[in-house]
């Protein structure tokens, strides 16, 4: 979550129109992520009790065409009664609007679309028993979608490639002299060592800390789904062990947040014996995903923004965890 776009307030109250939500109260711009501009939303609701909404413009790296696929799959989510914010229809039943940019309002027109707020807080410091909640929904919603539609993963192995081609040597350079060796390096072996014909589904893609709320131990909301794909369940649990089980910025590897996070996922789904043994290339091609978005980002993130730049260097250092020690944590 960012916001790149500004919007004002009587923007925001002439969207908010469309919808039965009833009437804006105030508007809060949020600047975790990188991909989408969000706000939180104060309304008085439709009963006049007072409601609160999640706003999202879709920025980049999301295809318009794609919206459906995404919004749909939390409606079916939902509906499961996974811990998932379903989507607020507008008045005419559409899952998302077209409204001008105030930037450009000649040009073309950007995607926006209202989701339910969950209640929850993000967690920094995870401690085994939430690890073990969300390996539990994570396995959840990848049985709750299996007769879902496909969505190819847009950011698979082509695309680590072609962002950190982006970047170029000079400029990954830039953010750490090593930079370009680690991952031209760590790209040349991915070709040779992807697994293949492993169990397959809706996945998330991008369960970090900040894409799940928690109310003490308990999993109240699983957010943010718009790099969902369909992909390895188990590339899915590589993604979610690297953005969870390291903290010091991928210096520090926290054992007991990985144990808890798997026992937590194979409490709801078995991995099968090929999985276990593809989770340490797996896991290193997680990171690797987001050493590549993150170079990216940094080199290209306008000035300007509302938004958090990470570095890449942080997933550098658990790609490299996992190519010395993979084997030994995944071990079934």
């Amino acid at each position: 979550m960012a916001v790149y776009t500004q919007l004002s307030a009587e923007d925001l109250a002439e969207l908010i129109s469309h919808y039965d939500v009833g009437e804006l109260v105030s508007a809060k711009g949020i600047a975790e992520g990188v991909s989408n501009s969000n706000w939180l939303l104060e309304t008085t609701g439709k009963d006049g009790g007072g409601a609160r909404y999640i706003l999202t413009m879709y920025e980049f790296r999301i295809e318009l065409t794609d919206l459906p696929f995404f919004l749909g799959l939390l409606d079916l989510l939902a509906e499961k009664g996974c811990p998932v914010p379903a989507t607020i229809h507008d008045r005419s039943g559409a899952t998302h609007r077209m409204i001008p940019d105030p930037a450009d309002p000649d040009g073309p027109q950007k995607a926006v679309a209202l989701i339910e707020f969950l209640p929850g807080v993000s967690i920094d410091r995870p401690e085994p028993a939430q690890a073990h909640a969300v390996g539990a929904a994570l396995a959840g919603i990848h049985l709750a979608a299996q007769d879902y539609s496909e969505r190819s993963n847009a950011m698979g192995l082509a695309a680590w490639q072609e962002l950190i081609d982006e970047c170029g040597q000079e400029g990954l350079a830039t953010i750490d002299p090593a930079l370009p060796d680690i991952v031209y390096d760590a790209l040349s072996g991915f070709a040779g060592d992807w697994p293949g014909g492993l169990p397959q589904g809706v996945c998330h893609a991008d369960l970090f800390p900040d894409n799940v709320l928690m109310l003490g131990e308990k999993v109240s909301g699983l957010i943010d789904f718009y790099f969902a794909c369909t992909d390895f369940f188990a590339y899915d649990l590589a993604v979610t062990h690297a953005a969870w089980c390291f903290a010091d910025h991928g210096r520090k590897f926290r054992p007991e947040i990985s144990q808890a996070l798997l026992a937590g996922y194979e409490s709801v789904r078995k991995l099968t014996p090929a999985e276990h043994a593809a989770l340490p290339v797996l896991a290193r091609g997680a990171a690797m995903r987001f050493v590549a978005t993150r170079a990216y980002d940094w080199l290209n993130t306008p000035a300007d923004a509302l938004v958090t730049k990470k570095d890449p260097m942080d997933f550098v250092r658990r790609m490299q965890f996992y190519e010395a020690e993979g084997k030994a944590i995944f071990a079934s």
